[in-house]
């Protein structure tokens, strides 16, 4: 997904607010006002590269006439050369005023090796069940604010992405259906409210036939086992979409893609990335 100017630009100046304050005390007394350099992104390991245009916005929000020149695309996977391993690679080139450059280098760094990281875990998952038909599909576990960002560090590592907020789609899950009493109750009450597809959580076989009854677009079949996974699937023989989600690994994914759901769901792409490692260096 893109990501709006003004979004991004709004995470950028929470962030530098948190990280400069009133004023980056070390930068501003050693280096000159005036002064001018050039600097490398550097990434020092193998992943997919995501949060470019952040990474600029972030130096171009301390000086407008900062130039920041990418090296690589977004959504490019790096595999770094032996020898390259312990300088990098470089991905972008920032020049202009070098107050600028180092007091925007940490927060720069962060999306660009947070987004990077959320981008590098996806693709090892999509590449875990290439040929299976199965989507990976990203949740709204994301870090307050950034989620905007997030999700499209998961279509950069080819990740589809789920609904944005909970305006956008229905899913009717368990603490739901206690409040409406039944899963034909709740499907009911959402029919009378929107003209949204209807989604459904299901633990048992026993709701996924319920579910099916009610006509639901979309089952989510939360924490099934392979051994339940499997007559789900030919329960619903196709009358509505299948996603699998709740206890998936890199280890299982592949296993649960073959029992034939839809998609994955994985809350671990956005809540359990780890950064991509990244350095600056002025040359």
């Amino acid at each position: 997904m893109a990501v709006a100017v003004d979004v991004v630009e709004q995470v950028v100046r929470a962030a530098l607010a948190e990280d400069v304050g009133s004023g980056d005390v070390t930068t501003e007394s050693t280096v000159p006002a005036d002064a001018v350099g050039t600097a490398e992104l550097l990434v020092k390991e193998p992943g997919v590269v995501c949060g470019l245009a952040v990474a600029e916005a972030t130096f171009r929000a301390l000086d407008p006439d900062v130039h920041f020149e990418p090296l690589v695309d977004e959504g490019a996977a790096l595999q770094l050369p032996s020898n390259s391993l312990l300088q990098g690679v470089s991905v972008a080139r920032v020049s202009g005023s070098l107050r600028a450059i180092l007091t925007g280098e940490r927060v720069a760094l962060n999306f660009l090796g947070r987004l990077s990281g959320i981008a590098t875990l996806t693709r090892r998952y999509v590449d875990e069940v290439a040929g299976t038909g199965t989507a990976i599909l990203d949740t709204r576990k994301t870090t307050p604010g950034l989620r905007a960002l997030e999700k499209h560090a998961v279509a950069c590592g080819g990740g589809r992405n789920h609904r944005f907020g909970l305006d956008d789609a229905v899913l009717i899950k368990d603490n739901h259906l206690r409040a409406a009493g039944s899963i034909a109750a709740a499907v009911e009450l959402v029919r009378e409210a929107t003209d949204l597809p209807v989604e459904v959580e299901c633990e048992t076989l026993e709701q996924v036939a319920e579910a099916v009854a009610t006509g639901a677009e979309a089952i989510l079949l939360d924490n099934m086992s392979l051994d339940k996974l499997r007559p789900a699937v030919a329960l619903v023989a196709g009358r509505a979409r299948l996603e699998a989600s709740g206890g998936i690994t890199l280890e299982n994914v592949r296993a649960v893609a073959e029992t034939g759901v839809d998609e994955v769901s994985l809350g671990a792409l956005t809540h359990s990335a780890r950064s991509l490692d990244l350095s600056l260096e002025l040359t």
